[in-house]
Order: C-alpha cells, then structure tokens, then sequence
C-alpha cells in the first residue's frame, strides 16, 4: 500500500481520511453509546448496518457468525505459502495460526453479509497479500529503506529521523501515518518501532488486518477493482501499472476458485 506522497489525489486522501476517522472513533463515541447501540468506526453511535456492520467497532456487532478457520484451512493457507521458495523469510514467519489468533481483535474481518461475500472477502485479502509478498515470501518491501515514506504534513504522527516507515507485512503497511495509527489501535510504538512488524508475525498480521478494516472491508461490496484502488490506486489504476493490477485479479480469481465462490463483478480499477 504504498500512495503517493507527491500529490494529493482522491484516493491519498480518502486513506488519510479513513485513518483519521478511525483514529477519532472511540475518542467521540467513548462511552456514551447505549447498550442497543453500536459505535462506528467513524465515531458515531447508533443502530443497523451503517454502525453494527462492516464498520462496526464496538457496542453489539453484527456477524454472520462464520467459523473463518473453516474457510482458511490448512490446505488454502499452506497452498500458498509453500509456492514460496524454502529461502524466502516469510516461509518461517507467516503462519495460518498467528492469521487465526490475529482475528480476535477484529471480529467483523470477512463476517458481515452473506456466507459467498464471506468467502469473497477472505480470497481478496489473501490475493493482496500474496501479491504483496511474493505468496508470504517477503516480510519488507524490497528496497523500501532507500524511499522516503513520511508525511510530515500529518504532524498528529512525527516522523523519527532514524526509522523507516516503508512496507512490511502481509500488506505492506506503508507511511508514518498508518504505522502511528496502527500502533495506537492494536498496542505497539509505530512511530519509533516501526520495525515491529516485520519482527513481530502477531503484530504484523494484525497491522495488516486493521488496514484492511480501516481502508478497504467497506468497499468490497463495490467489486474487486475499488479494492484495488484502495490499497494502490494512485500508483496501479486507471492504465498506471496494468501488469500488477492483472497480478491482483489473477490472484483474486485463483483463490475465489479455491474457496467456490464466483468472483463477481467489477474486478479491475
């Protein structure tokens, strides 16, 4: 997820928006909402599925109650982290357990809406994840130490001069703003530990998670393509990277194909 730092172009902002949005959540819903209530990620209290949905974070969330271990079985997990070579860091890192334990600080993840948009949901997150890392073959970006990640527009998250805020994990969180953000959310320093994600398999599942709630669970309903958008749309879509949008799709359709379910609509950005 690596947006443009040079401009600011819709979906930059819509990103910088959703993370300071979620970051505001529970500072304005606190605990004021009613116990029928639920609070959203935008820091709203209030009923049906604009706030206990997919943007639900805390309160009585709605889920469809599907067991996700059920879909994320061995066989699909370990189906794509064996194409990895036996050199790569990621065959020692990444595990379908830590992803199953990382799901306990996110239980709306892929359990919202219908049993097949479940199923939807989980072969797209796994298709950016594979892209993103080779099939769980890297743990960092290759060559992210040389790029300049920080904002320093976005002061609520100061940059510290001697760490880097380039990619890491299953979706390669990227920028000082979403590693301040994240750290805040699920418990560690992501401004001056930023390397905890890729040490730590734990937190680096649940960063990647928590961006996917933040930024992109909201859009599934719009098809495969705003997902895209949504992670790397500034740099990969409308004709700006094709190749590495048609590596997304391909991925998607493989593991919708895996999990039976028909990829739908709108797959490209």
């Amino acid at each position: 997820m690596k947006m443009a730092n040079s401009t600011m172009k819709t979906s930059f902002v819509a990103v910088i928006l959703a993370g300071v949005l979620a970051g505001i959540a529970m500072a304005q819903c606190g605990n004021t909402c009613s116990p029928d209530q639920c609070c959203s990620r935008f820091g709203f209290c209030g009923t049906g599925s604009d706030y206990c949905g997919v943007n639900c974070r805390g309160g009585p969330c709605v889920n469809n109650g599907i067991s996700i271990a059920d879909i994320v079985t061995p066989e699909f997990f370990n189906g794509i982290l064996n194409q990895a070579a036996s050199t790569c860091v990621g065959r020692n890192f990444y595990s379908r357990g830590v992803f199953l334990d990382a799901l306990g600080s996110f239980t709306q993840f892929a359990r919202t809406g219908s049993v097949e948009e479940s199923r939807r949901e989980i072969a797209a997150f796994f298709a950016h994840a594979s892209h993103e890392t080779g099939r769980f073959c890297h743990i960092e970006e290759d060559g992210g130490a040389s790029k300049d990640y920080c904002d320093e527009r976005r002061t609520e998250y100061p940059c510290n001069p001697s760490k880097g805020y380039y990619g890491r994990g299953p979706l390669q969180l990227t920028w000082n703003y979403n590693y301040g953000q994240a750290g805040s959310d699920i418990g560690f320093n992501g401004l001056d530990a930023p390397e905890t994600v890729a040490n730590d398999p734990l937190i680096s599942f649940k960063a990647a998670i928590w961006f996917w709630m933040n930024n992109v669970a909201s859009v599934m309903n719009q098809g495969f393509g705003a997902t895209i958008r949504a992670i790397n749309g500034d740099l990969e879509c409308d004709g700006k990277d094709t190749p590495k949008v048609e590596s997304r799709v391909n991925l998607f359709t493989e593991y919708c194909s895996q999990l039976g379910v028909a990829p739908g609509d709108n797959l490209r950005c």
